[in-house]
């Protein structure tokens, strides 16, 4: 790993809860370890994955499979418009 590319990753939980994925980063840290969330078709259970630009997730959430491409590493929590923004919705309408 070249210098500088630390700022290249973002842990899993932390993406997972600026992306509102849940309302605690606690509750995002449980959805990684109990296994809903594969990143690039590998499951992880490990909150503190490193996730990057182009990853691409899928969560088994109750009731429904989302499928996301992170688009964008997350600054902040933001509002939902925002939040919208790190990531393209690859889901099947």
């Amino acid at each position: 790993m070249a210098p500088g590319d630390e700022a290249a990753f973002q842990r899993l939980d932390l993406w997972l809860w600026c992306a509102r994925l849940a309302k605690t980063r606690a509750e995002c840290a449980r959805h990684v370890a109990i296994g809903r969330v594969r990143v690039n078709r590998q499951t992880t259970d490990k909150p503190h994955y490193k996730l990057r630009p182009g990853d691409v997730l899928t969560l088994a959430l109750p009731g429904q499979v989302r499928v996301w491409r992170v688009q964008a590493l997350a600054d902040r929590r933001g509002p939902p418009v925002e939040a919208r923004l790190l990531y393209e919705d690859l889901s099947d309408p």
